[in-house]
């Protein structure tokens, strides 16, 4: 486990003594307590962002009153709408105009998912109990959290993604202009999506690597990076030559988009779960 010197961005009572801490660079993902009664108690990142939410009673594929449920609604249709953007058949059958009003839709759908994340991000519990908040808020400067600037960072590539898809509408721009306003920010968005998702990764991993196939929580941020990675490798490939206007290499452009949409698509599904199991560890 990589240890850290940093502090947590959580408060705790005097008389809670840290026991084992564990983090990457200057955040804290992870501390045990030992409590004055001689019990212990464990703080995570993720977990306390994701505990405090109210769920009703029955499947959690119905919680609208949720924050978290929207996200994982949101998310799914987005990354939906990225992966049959590139299905030769649907690209086909609705024509190119339509085809690209596609990616435009789910770029929105990601752009709103994110945002919800980071609210989620920044209206939990400020106490290793989860019981304290500093009221309702929609946006905030917490850079002492690994979760704040994950859920940022992404936020800040779905924007990016919007601009690209919504360039990708418009017939009638130029070589150079096609490479500065579709690849551009496309390249942009998929290295922000590399950040976030490698910061989402620390933060349930606790360090660089680690296999938890017990968790579901794992299994999402290894999906997100996954997809990740797979955006990269697809915005490399749609390199536009700003002298020609051709694109480095279509199949593996849109191989890459594809897999990399269900790889966030699963992680989305997972996120439904996963509010049950973090509700009953709570």
């Amino acid at each position: 486990m990589t240890t850290t010197n940093a502090r947590s961005p959580i408060e705790v009572p005097e008389d809670w003594r840290v026991e084992d801490r564990a983090g990457l660079g200057p955040f804290v993902t992870r501390e045990v307590y030992r409590l004055a009664d001689g019990t212990r108690r464990e703080w995570s990142s993720r977990l306390q962002r994701k505990r405090h939410e109210h769920l009703r009673s029955g499947t959690p594929w119905w919680q609208p009153r949720s924050i978290g449920w929207w996200i994982a609604l949101l998310f799914a249709i987005g990354s939906f709408l990225f992966a049959i953007g590139v299905v030769p058949a649907y690209a086909s059958s609705v024509g190119g105009s339509a085809d690209a009003m596609t990616f435009f839709a789910g770029s929105i759908f990601f752009t709103s998912a994110g945002y919800l994340q980071f609210v989620q991000a920044i209206n939990a519990p400020t106490d290793a109990a989860g019981a304290t908040h500093r009221g309702w808020r929609w946006i905030a400067w917490q850079p002492e959290r690994i979760d704040w600037w994950a859920c940022g960072v992404q936020s800040i590539g779905t924007l990016f993604f919007n601009l690209s898809t919504f360039a990708a509408t418009r017939s009638a721009l130029d070589a150079a202009q096609a490479h500065r306003l579709i690849w551009g920010p496309d390249m942009l968005g998929s290295i922000a999506f590399m950040i976030a998702s490698s910061l989402a990764w620390f933060e349930v991993c606790h360090r660089w690597w680690a296999v938890i196939r017990h968790s579901l929580s794992w299994w999402i941020v290894a999906m997100n990076l996954g997809g990740s990675i797979a955006f990269l490798i697809s915005a490399f490939a749609a390199y536009i030559n700003p002298e020609t206007g051709e694109i480095a290499n279509i199949p593996v452009a849109n191989l890459g988009t594809f897999i990399g949409a269900v790889g966030f698509f699963v992680g989305a599904l997972l996120l439904v779960p996963e509010m049950r199991t973090d509700a009953a560890s709570s």
